[in-house]
């Protein structure tokens, strides 16, 4: 099937439903951006270190796959010269909206997080890639295309699921319940029986795939970049996350 297009509609129907990572940045926050107090987040809850980005003013930054109207806007109103890329036609629309709110100068392209054609090689000094790339069957192509847009010295923050999360039984999981089930690399179209894998298409919620840390941090270093950051972080509601970590974060520089 065409997993692009099914997720392009899946997160179409998330805005629709509010979705936490879909919900447009407040006034406020804007505000204080524009004062200089601003942070984004690449995971759930402890946000992208500052020391990790450069001065913001008049940088060429690419949000990619990161539509939502959350993190473009706030790196756009610190100063930044903002472009976000993202499957999703509504997700990008809630860019565009808090961009006319607030009166901010910001791009949106639609397209693939795998296929980055629509910009020149070096066209940006920094990438920020917040926790995405788990709905994409392939990722190194991410990686790949990120290394050839970013200008020399450019920079790569990402966020990402550890893999270890999609091991286990994912509805015994939501009821507090951790069983071993699935080998990795995960992918909601392979991993699944026949019946599991209909009732999640014709639910509409985007399909997911757990990537190795192989393809993860390994791909980024066989991309080409040097990693130059780490952090972990826990999801806020999942029974997993009280045992360990379950997002990764990293700062690649492109040499």
């Amino acid at each position: 099937m065409n997993v692009r297009e099914h997720n392009r509609g899946a997160w179409d129907k998330e805005v629709e439903r509010g979705n936490v990572w879909t919900v447009p940045v407040s006034i406020e926050k804007i505000a204080e951006a524009r004062q200089g107090h601003w942070s984004v987040d690449l995971t759930e809850t402890r946000p992208a270190p500052r020391e990790w980005f450069p001065p913001l003013e008049g940088l060429e930054v690419l949000c990619l796959a990161s539509g939502g109207g959350q993190q473009a806007p706030i790196l756009a109103a610190a100063g930044a010269r903002v472009t976000v890329y993202d499957n999703s036609p509504k997700q990008l629309e809630q860019d565009r909206l808090v961009a006319e709110r607030e009166r901010l100068e910001l791009k949106t392209v639609e397209g693939d997080m795998r296929d980055l054609r629509a910009f020149a090689d070096e066209s940006f000094d920094l990438i920020f890639h917040p926790c995405s790339n788990l709905f994409v069957p392939e990722v190194l192509p991410v990686w790949c295309e990120a290394f050839r847009v970013l200008r020399r010295g450019g920079i790569l923050l990402s966020g990402f699921m550890n893999p270890v999360s999609f091991i286990f039984d994912q509805e015994l999981m939501e009821r507090g319940i951790l069983e071993v089930k699935h080998k990795l690399p995960y992918s909601d179209l392979t991993s699944v029986s026949e019946e599991e894998r209909a009732a999640r298409i014709s639910s509409g919620e985007p399909l997911e795939f757990g990537h190795t840390l192989t393809e993860q941090i390994g791909g980024q270093i066989e991309a080409g970049f040097i990693i130059t950051g780490f952090y972990e972080d826990h999801h806020r509601h999942m029974k997993l996350a009280e045992y360990t970590p379950t997002y990764i974060a990293t700062r690649a520089v492109k040499p």
